[in-house]
């Protein structure tokens, strides 16, 4: 007997490897996601502007990639003892103007470097809902705890995020033709804006992503986080303290849901033979001075190069220098 509806995962032939280079941005799965691809040691960098909830700050962050646009003094402001950026996440603020945009800065550079040579580009929206800062008539990313009268608050059309959405992929493609998309939405619910006016917001963005699909066939690919954790798993069990963001074996789930559409046997094999290194290298020898915990170290190294001289682009650096500096 079956108690539960199973999601049917997309069949894309889509196959993700350590070889490519990724870029993911976007809500907290974008994040659990991201951290999980890292911790197997796949080239990817994660939300180089920290989480964006909306479509049009989202959006915006890729223009200012793609231009290669730097955080001068004039982008921040000073609130609560520390300088913000309203497209920024809090843990990009500092109390120094300095600091801020140096973190800000080394973010962009690098995103900005990598856009060329990305192979994959991971989307996940969050809600439709955006605030405009009134003194400017712009969308803000964070409105870092300001007063409320300081914006006005809307729920984006379909359309509206379509049209633009075609002028960003068209950017994308000109810059990097090859570039494959994958959108997703997150199943994180925005209790603030209402049960109601939450499933108007995910529903806006679920027909946004389909009808970009249309017209991106060849490059737009969907991701079904959202029904996974609403219809499939669909029980408190499966969400963390507050009841809202999905819980720790939720989000393994999502892992092992996006793992067998995107990862090929290989590549699950590298996964699998990085997780035995990485189990290795937390081992705790009773005597690190003893011959047969430095041939065990050997053994690791011997491990860890066999699968760089496969896979070039892992990035297995610090972990070599850790068996190196035991070994001494």
């Amino acid at each position: 007997m079956e108690f539960r509806t199973s999601v049917i995962l997309p069949k894309n032939g889509l196959h993700i490897t350590h070889n490519d280079n990724l870029l993911l941005m976007g809500s907290c799965f974008a994040g659990n996601i991201g951290e999980l691809l890292l911790e197997n040691k796949f080239n990817c960098d994660v939300n180089p502007f920290g989480i964006l909830y909306n479509p049009l700050s989202l959006s915006t962050a890729l223009r200012e990639m793609i231009s290669g646009t730097l955080y001068n003094r004039e982008h921040l402001f000073f609130y609560g003892g520390q300088y913000h950026s309203y497209m920024h996440h809090g843990s990009f603020s500092a109390a120094s103007p300095e600091e801020a945009l140096e973190l800000m800065n080394v973010r962009l550079e690098k995103a900005h470097r990598q856009l060329p040579k990305l192979n994959m580009l991971i989307l996940t929206l969050g809600t439709a809902w955006v605030y405009t800062l009134i003194e400017t008539g712009k969308v803000v990313a964070n409105c870092h705890k300001l007063p409320a009268r300081n914006f006005t608050r809307r729920r984006l059309s379909v359309e509206e995020i379509v049209e633009d959405y075609t002028n960003l992929l068209a950017d994308l493609k000109q810059l990097n033709p090859t570039l494959k998309v994958i959108m997703t939405v997150s199943p994180i619910r925005h209790l603030k804006d209402g049960l109601h006016e939450n499933q108007l917001s995910k529903s806006t963005l679920l027909l946004a992503i389909a009808r970009l699909q249309e017209l991106f066939s060849e490059t737009i690919l969907y991701f079904p986080s959202y029904e996974i954790v609403v219809d499939e798993l669909r029980d408190y069990r499966f969400y963390g303290d507050d009841m809202v963001h999905p819980s720790s074996i939720a989000i393994q789930y999502l892992w092992e849901c996006f793992s067998e559409v995107f990862f090929s046997a290989d590549t699950q094999q590298v996964i699998k033979e990085w997780k035995h290194i990485s189990k290795a290298l937390k081992h705790k020898p009773f005597r690190e001075d003893s011959e047969e915990y430095k041939r065990f170290l050997g053994q690791i190294v011997l491990n860890i190069e066999r699968l760089k001289e496969k896979y070039p682009n892992l990035d297995v650096q610090k972990e070599l220098n850790l068996c190196h500096t035991r070994l001494k």
